[in-house]
């Protein structure tokens, strides 16, 4: 492999910068998916047996996630520097005359996945997060359930956005109609959801052989489909049965998917989790933007991940893509600029920003509305960010138009807004241009902790606080 270049990190407590060194070449293997690793989680901590998950993530929103899995009575044991995961769901507290507490921080998973689980359960929850948790909306998710409760579920914020207060005696048996246009996550948490609720409606009705099926409808537009294709292979890997038809809309019929649920609920496994591919996109990102050539172990085209497409993006951008069965490369630079709809891929939107910076020509993103609504309004914060590094930058209702600097990236000390997608993302500009900063680069421990660390290593150099 040629000599890398000779690029470094100098980082400090509240910020850090990437000196430019020329083109990137090398191979990185990332973390486990966040998103894999969560909905495991869920499946394990409601099944009957004990589960393993291999390859998980270590970040905050998994921490989370397992904390509030605890205070439920779910006994976790975490080895391998958090890389293995032993879940005991037999331990999992029945007592409906407690009211468990949970502190879900600003993982949005976490209580759109906790918040359907638990109240198809059974029990009185309450939860809470950050100031930005309690402005995220969970409205549509807490409407669909509301209509099937047996007990009661509200939310304390104004506009349908938590703190939420669960009142629950399981769910009835009545189909589900959700919203799409929002977040899937959603949909996936009503899908994990639906065996646990089989599973009480099945000890209601003492054991008697069928109970039916769960059926869930989608109103309107679902964004970020792979991510339901996602949350219904890990179901599937549980022992849950899972059928999802695609319904044409029309003036008539307002659904667009249509899931059924059915089986005996959840079952003890060992669980494989992908490295995650959001993650790679910075990687494959820093070959595009200094036209090298970065190889991602443990991924191909195959994976469960949606933003594995994000590869194809960029080759859309004339980068050389290939992959065999070890990963995916990314070569070349990306010259021009697109137009491409990223509804199904929209974690990689920021990533893809950064990049088009560099392009010949605008790159117009199309199809990420709901992008307002993640840790941060991931298209007005965005925007004023890439305006500070010279691009003039077109806001539009379901996304941006990117047109990269007349005269070069200027420099700037660019704001994350505590969400560690702007602070990765925006980090990358320097790979290929002087003076730029980025504040607050811990809030990367959302999802990837060792981020800046595996990205120094890729480059060559030592990490270095100051």
């Amino acid at each position: 492999m040629p000599d890398q270049p000779t690029s470094t990190l100098t980082p400090e407590p509240t910020s850090v910068s990437v000196q430019p060194g020329g083109a990137i070449r090398g191979a990185i293997r990332p973390p486990g998916s966040k998103s894999l690793t969560n909905r495991a989680l869920i499946c394990a901590a409601m099944a009957e047996g004990q589960s393993t998950l291999s390859g998980a993530l270590r970040s905050e929103d998994t921490a989370v996630m397992i904390d509030s899995l605890r205070t439920c009575g779910v006994s976790i044991n975490v080895s391998e520097a958090g890389r293995t995961i032993q879940v005991d769901a037999s331990t999992r507290s029945t007592n409906t005359d407690v009211t468990h507490e949970l502190f879900i921080a600003n993982s949005g998973t976490s209580i759109r996945f906790l918040t359907a689980a638990l109240s198809a359960a059974g029990g009185n929850y309450d939860l809470s997060g950050v100031q930005r948790m309690h402005q995220r909306p969970i409205a549509d998710l807490v409407d669909a359930l509301a209509e099937v409760q047996l007990g009661s579920i509200i939310t304390q914020s104004p506009g349908g956005c938590p703190p939420v207060a669960i009142r629950s005696r399981g769910w009835s048996d009545k189909a589900i109609r959700v919203g799409g246009s929002v977040s899937s996550q959603y949909l996936s948490g009503l899908m994990m959801a639906a065996p646990v609720a089989l599973h009480a409606r099945r000890a209601r009705a003492n054991g008697a052989e069928s109970v039916g099926d769960i059926q869930i409808n989608v109103i309107g537009e679902q964004v970020s489909r792979p991510y339901i294709e996602m949350t219904a292979a890990v179901m599937r890997s549980f022992g849950a049965s899972v059928d999802i038809e695609e319904i044409d809309l029309n003036a008539v019929e307002t659904v667009s998917l249509r899931v059924n649920v059915s089986g005996e609920g959840y079952q003890g496994v060992e669980y494989a989790i992908e490295p995650d591919a959001s993650a790679a996109s910075y990687f494959w990102a820093a070959a595009a933007i200094t036209g090298g050539e970065v190889t991602v172990l443990g991924l191909t085209p195959d994976a469960m991940q949606g933003d594995v497409g994000f590869c194809r993006v960029l080759e859309q951008m004339g980068c050389r893509f290939d992959h065999d069965g070890d990963g995916m490369t990314i070569s070349g630079r990306a010259a021009r600029g697109i137009d491409v709809d990223m509804n199904q891929i929209s974690d990689t939107v920021q990533t893809l920003a950064v990049v088009a910076l560099f392009a010949d020509g605008p790159t117009r993103v199309r199809g990420v509305a709901h992008n307002r609504f993640k840790e941060t309004d991931r298209i007005g914060d965005l925007a004023c960010e890439l305006r500070k590094l010279g691009a003039t930058i077109d806001e539009h209702d379901d996304g941006l138009t990117i047109h990269p600097p007349g005269d070069g990236i200027r420099p700037a000390t660019l704001e994350t807004y505590h969400d560690h997608r702007m602070a990765m993302s925006l980090s990358l500009a320097g790979l290929a241009a002087k003076g730029v900063r980025v504040l607050n680069p811990s809030c990367t421990g959302k999802t990837y902790p060792e981020f800046f660390a595996d990205l120094e290593t890729l480059i060559g150099r030592p990490h270095r606080w100051r």
